[in-house]
Order: C-alpha cells, then sequence, then structure tokens
C-alpha cells in the first residue's frame, strides 16, 4: 500500500485534516457552481422571458446528469480510491461552470444540456468523499468529519447567494459561472499536490481500495440501507427546495430587490453549517458517552426532520422578511441535524462500502432536484404562493422521521 503523504512536515497535525479541509473545500465549490444559477436565473428569465415552468425546468436539469452516474461514482470510488474519482470530477464539473453562460446565450436546449453535464461531474462529489473520509478520519471521528464535509453545502450556499447577487448586479448574470468555474481549477492542482494515495494511520483498513465484488444482493436487501435512502430523499427535498427556491421565494413574497434577496437566502445557510457542525461534535460525544450509535443516529434525525417539519409550517404565516428569515433560519438549522444522523450511517452499517451507500441512497434523493424543484415551481405557477409547497415538504419530511425510527440502525449489518 502506498504511504500516506498529507502534511508529515508538521508534527501534531494529524494527517486527515488535510484531507478533511480539501474535501469540505470541493463540496463548497461544487454548491457554489450548482447554487449560483437560483440567483442568476432571476436575471436570466427577464432576458430571456422565461416563465416560472421554463425557470423550474432549468434548475432541475443539473439533478438529471447527476442522477446518472451516482453509483457508478460510488463504485469507482470504491475500486480506485476517492483521489483520482474526485480529481477528475472537479475538473469536469469546473469546466462546464464556466460553459454555462456561452451555452446559455445558443439556446435554452444550450443551456439545460450544460446543467446536465454540470450535474454529471458533481456526481462524483460525496461518493468520492465518503470514501476518503474512511479512509484518512479515524471512527470514532467520523460523525464529526461527515457533518464538517457535508456542512459545506451549507457555506457554499451562504457564499454563492450573496456572491452571485452582488456580481450579477455589478457586472452582469455571467460573471459567476467564470469565476466560481476558475475556483474549481486551482483547487484540483491542490488536491493532487498535497493528497497521497495511502491511508491515516489512524483510520481503519476497512475502506480502503479493495478487489472484492460489491455484495449489491445484501446490500439493498438490508432495512438499514433503505432507511438511509428514504430519509436521504426526504432531507433532500427540503434541501433542493430551499437551493433552488428561496431567492425567488424572498423576491416574490416580499418584493424585495435582487440583491436583497440573495442576502436574506443567505443567512439560513449561516444557521444551518454551524448547526451541521455542534450536531457531528454532539454525536461523537454522546457515542463516547456511551449512547448507542443507533440511538443518536435516530435522535439526529427526528430532531431534523420531525422538527424542520413543524417549522416549515410556520412560514406560511410569516408577514415580513425579518419574520421569514428567522423561521427559514430557525427550519434549515434544525434539518441540518441529519449530518449527523443519516450522513454518517453508512459507516456503522457497513463501513467498507460507505461510498456504495452513499452512491444508491444520493442517487434516491437526487429525484427531489428534478421533481421536487419542478412541482415547486408549478404549485407556484398554479397557486401564487409557496404555502403548497412549503405543506408539501413538511409532509414529507414527517414521513422520512418515521421511517427512520422504525427501520434505522446502528449496528453492523454488512462486512
Amino acid at each position: 500500500m502506498p504511504t500516506a503523504s498529507v502534511d508529515q512536515r508538521r508534527p501534531g497535525w494529524p494527517q486527515y485534516y488535510t484531507v478533511v479541509l480539501l474535501l469540505f473545500a470541493a463540496v463548497f465549490i461544487s454548491y457554489i457552481d450548482r447554487t449560483n444559477i437560483s440567483v442568476a436565473a432571476i436575471a436570466m428569465q427577464d432576458q430571456f422571458g422565461w416563465t416560472e415552468t421554463d425557470k423550474g425546468i432549468v434548475l432541475s436539469s443539473f439533478f438529471v446528469g447527476y442522477i446518472l452516474l451516482m453509483v457508478v461514482s460510488g463504485a469507482l470510488a470504491n475500486r480506485y480510491g476517492g483521489k483520482l474519482v474526485l480529481g477528475i470530477a472537479v475538473l469536469w464539473w469546473s469546466l462546464f461552470t464556466v460553459l454555462t453562460p456561452p451555452a446559455a446565450m445558443l439556446s435554452l436546449s444550450g443551456l439545460i444540456a450544460a446543467r446536465i453535464a454540470l450535474g454529471l461531474g458533481e456526481s462524483a462529489v460525496f461518493p468520492a468523499a465518503i470514501n476518503m473520509v474512511g479512509r484518512w478520519v479515524p471512527p470514532e471521528r467520523r460523525s464529526r468529519a461527515t457533518a464538517m464535509v457535508t456542512s459545506a453545502i451549507s457555506l457554499g450556499t451562504l457564499f454563492s447567494l450573496p456572491a452571485t447577487g452582488w456580481l450579477v448586479r455589478s457586472y452582469g448574470w455571467h460573471v459567476p459561472f467564470y469565476v466560481f468555474g476558475a475556483v474549481g481549477l486551482v483547487w484540483a492542482v491542490a488536491w493532487f499536490g498535497l493528497v497521497g494515495d495511502g491511508v491515516a494511520p489512524e483510520a481503519t483498513k476497512l475502506t480502503s481500495p479493495t478487489q472484492r465484488a460489491i455484495p449489491w444482493r445484501r446490500l439493498l436487501g438490508t432495512p438499514a440501507l433503505w432507511a438511509i435512502i428514504v430519509t436521504h430523499f426526504c432531507h433532500n427535498w427540503s434541501l433542493y427546495l430551499l437551493l433552488a427556491w428561496l431567492p425567488s421565494y424572498f423576491k416574490t413574497t416580499f418584493g424585495v430587490s435582487l440583491a436583497s434577496a440573495g442576502l436574506l437566502s443567505a443567512a439560513p445557510w449561516l444557521v444551518s453549517f454551524v448547526m451541521a457542525n455542534v450536531s457531528g461534535a454532539l454525536a461523537d460525544g454522546m457515542i463516547r458517552s456511551g449512547r448507542s450509535v443507533g440511538f443518536v443516529r435516530k435522535l439526529m434525525q427526528t430532531i431534523a426532520l420531525a422538527g424542520g417539519a413543524v417549522l416549515l409550517l410556520q412560514l406560511p404565516g410569516a408577514s415580513t422578511p425579518t419574520e421569514a428569515v428567522v423561521l427559514m433560519s430557525c427550519t434549515t438549522g434544525t434539518f441540518a441535524f441529519c449530518q449527523a444522523g443519516f450522513a454518517p450511517n453508512c459507516f456503522d452499517i457497513a463501513p467498507r462500502y460507505a461510498d456504495v451507500i452513499w452512491g444508491i441512497s444520493n442517487t434516491a434523493a437526487t429525484i427531489p432536484g428534478i421533481v421536487g424543484v419542478f412541482i415547486t415551481g408549478w404549485l407556484v405557477d398554479r397557486t401564487g404562493t409557496y404555502t403548497a409547497p412549503f405543506v408539501l415538504t413538511a409532509a414529507i419530511s414527517l414521513f422520512g422521521a418515521i421511517f427512520y425510527l422504525v427501520f434505522g440502525s446502528g449496528k453492523l449489518q454488512v462486512e
């Protein structure tokens, strides 16, 4: 096995810290590249004369590509390791981020094709990142590491929305795609230069690249895996609704400016970022103190999905932008507890195949990005408000909480 080569020159700095930070950066970049269009699309809609349904198709097209290679990405990361898979993926999607404006100027179909290609590249980010967490991070710190990596979703969104709003207002809607795409190319240089191919001595060898055939039937026949799949789906329904439509919600409901819509939409993601990392530390602490892994995972999921559903149902009553921001911040902060629930649960039930499990579950969890984002636009077109999408999302979240309580597990299922 090759020797690990990350930050060996810095005593006292665990090798896996650098890996986790770079994984965090990769997820951050993936989300600024995928979410900038939720703000830019407002200006693009004005220029190109899109309906809300047209905009919904543009916003959801990313997920068509995203869903296609998810399981394949997990299998490739399991077979060849996450370093190569993730490095190539970032280069690919950064290229198509830069190509988005020319594609949009060409035609609506061209833009949709570019968004699908972007999704194909980003499909590898989480399976490959989970593979690297399994190879580098000690088991007792994986809740925290997984929560930190996935919390980059919130920080990327937090950065992307106001930054995109400012760039669009100051320089035009094309510029965010060029700037954010270039950031990914810089990351790739750091990734291939700093990360070795080995496994950190603190980590287990269970999730090292393996020649074993993946036991698909055993995995898919495990109820605990389906608990992860269903919960991931329900969590992502709310995630993608808010990612795609939050700026439009503030603009159309309260009549704020484009820049203000981006700024208001950023606040809930700051809370989400903080609470995701709080939940990860809390989960690891509870497990170390003797609480069963299953209890901790189910507690995190119940707080996230049941609590988030209750808060979502309060949003239609918000009468001012300030009230809406506070409620939305509480909602996203509560949903963030999922990052210490289902997110690291793959290491509990089948650590050798954690990357494959993420590929499977994230495939199902991408469906809301296609269906849920489109349905939201359709419901807003028909009703004129966001009440119906919020109620539907709350119902889906409650179902996910109940399903995980019944079928979730913290015990090893597949060796």
